[in-house]
């Protein structure tokens, strides 16, 4: 008596629809920067907007961690966790994340690092540049830069320092967003081993802290 055995697919099978769900997430990817900016305005919405507060804002950031950390901690080791983890979130995901920790775990370490590090209004500011400049930069960079600089284009960090400025000069002092919005500019545009979404919020408030303090002194 011969019987059949059902099968699932091979490691083949899954490496080359991991191939595939990944090409499919290339390009300007629209949702993506979309996403990240609802991200940090809705944080910073609950901020300013309801009694959660500083505490409140970084339990819920918290869990959110958690279970980002949770999700990649799977899919890194399991291939076919990935494949689906690129099909659900296509018009998220990004082909980086193929086998690096998303973009969106990264987002939430550097937005609770701010908060923990800084004033809550130069947290705030900080969190609108990270939410606002940095897809408006990536958007532009990758549809109309030419030429390099750094780790991203002349035009996108031109881009990045217009947003950037209009942000912290509706914020602070012109004497402050003047400078800052030019040094996080550069911050954003170095070539550092680390991801945009951890850097540009933690640099920015860095900067508005360290220019804060400056300007201080020699007032």
């Amino acid at each position: 008596m011969t019987g059949e055995t059902s099968q699932g697919p091979g490691a083949s099978d899954i490496a080359t629809d991991l191939d595939e769900s990944v090409l499919r997430t290339e390009g300007v990817q629209p949702g993506r920067r979309l996403f990240h900016a609802v991200s940090g305005l809705t944080i910073v919405a609950l901020l300013v907007a309801t009694p959660l507060g500083r505490t409140g804002v970084l339990i819920v950031l918290g869990t959110a961690l958690v279970a980002a950390l949770s999700i990649d901690w799977v899919r890194l080791r399991s291939p076919a966790a990935n494949v689906r983890f690129f099909k659900l979130l296509r018009p998220f995901a990004s082909p980086r994340e193929r086998d690096r920790v998303a973009s969106s775990t990264w987002y939430l370490v550097g937005v609770i690092a701010t908060l923990i590090i800084a004033p809550i209004s130069h947290a705030v500011s900080a969190i609108l540049v990270l939410a606002l400049a940095d897809p408006t930069a990536s958007v532009i960079g990758r549809l109309w830069g030419r030429r390099r600089l750094g780790s991203g284009t002349v035009l996108g960090t031109s881009a990045f320092l217009l947003v950037a400025l209009t942000i912290l000069l509706a914020r602070h002092p012109p004497a402050l967003a003047v400078p800052a919005a030019a040094l996080m500019a550069a911050a954003e545009s170095a070539r550092l081993p680390l991801d945009d979404n951890l850097v540009v919020p933690v640099a920015a408030a860095l900067i508005l802290m360290g220019l804060q303090l400056g300007l201080g002194a020699l007032g």
